[in-house]
C-alpha cells in the first residue's frame, strides 16, 4: 500500500422527504454559471436538475458528476416506501443515453464546480426547505502517483528532436509582441 494523504471531499446531500420539486436549486445554478454571472437563468445549463416524474411521484434533485463515454447497462428499479425509482433517477453521470447536464449549444458536459469560490453552493443557499445541504470531510486518500501530462510528454519528445534551444527560440518567436 502506498503513501496517504488528507484530501476535503465537498458533497451535496439531498433529503427526498423535504424537496418539492420548486427548482429554485436549478435557477440559482443557471445564474451563476451563465456569461456573464447572473445575465440569464437557463436550466438547460444548470449542474443541477430536478428529475420529475409526477406519475410517481417522484422529485429528486440531482447533482452533475463525472462525464462517462458509454451509457449503463444496467436499469434497475428501486421500491422506497412503496414508490418505484429508476436508476437513472438518481444518476448524476454525463452519459449519451440522456441529455442531462449537457451544455445546450455545444453538447459539452457541465460538472458541478460547487460554485467555485463561494462559501456554500447556491443550490443549497437558496433552498427554503432545507432538502440540500453541503457538507465537507477531512479523507485520507491513497497519494497520486504524478505522470507526465499529455503536453508534457510532447514538449520532452520535440526537445528531444530538436533541442532546448531550438524550441525556446520557436516560443519567443511564436509569443506576442508588447
Amino acid at each position: 500500500m502506498g503513501e496517504t494523504v488528507k484530501k476535503i471531499v465537498r458533497t451535496i446531500k439531498v433529503d427526498l422527504d423535504k424537496c418539492n420539486g420548486c427548482r429554485a436549486c436549478e435557477i440559482a445554478c443557471a445564474a451563476f454559471h451563465a456569461k456573464p454571472r447572473y445575465s440569464s437563468f437557463n436550466p438547460a445549463r444548470s449542474r443541477i436538475r430536478m428529475v420529475i416524474d409526477e406519475r410517481n411521484d417522484e422529485w429528486v434533485a440531482i447533482r452533475s458528476t463525472d462525464y462517462t463515454k458509454s451509457g449503463c447497462e444496467g436499469r434497475r428499479v428501486y421500491t422506497i416506501n412503496g414508490k418505484e425509482y429508476s436508476e437513472c433517477s438518481f444518476c448524476g453521470s454525463i452519459c449519451p443515453t440522456r441529455d442531462l447536464f449537457k451544455e445546450p449549444d455545444s453538447g459539452l458536459p457541465l460538472i458541478c464546480d460547487m460554485c467555485e469560490d463561494e462559501k456554500e453552493p447556491l443550490c443549497v443557499q437558496i433552498c427554503s426547505r432545507g432538502a440540500l445541504t453541503y457538507e465537507e470531510k477531512e479523507v485520507e486518500v491513497e497519494a497520486e502517483v504524478v505522470k507526465p501530462a499529455e503536453m508534457e510528454i510532447g514538449l520532452q519528445s520535440l526537445v528531444e528532436k530538436y533541442g532546448l534551444q531550438k524550441l525556446a527560440d520557436t516560443f519567443a518567436r511564436m509569443s506576442p509582441k508588447g
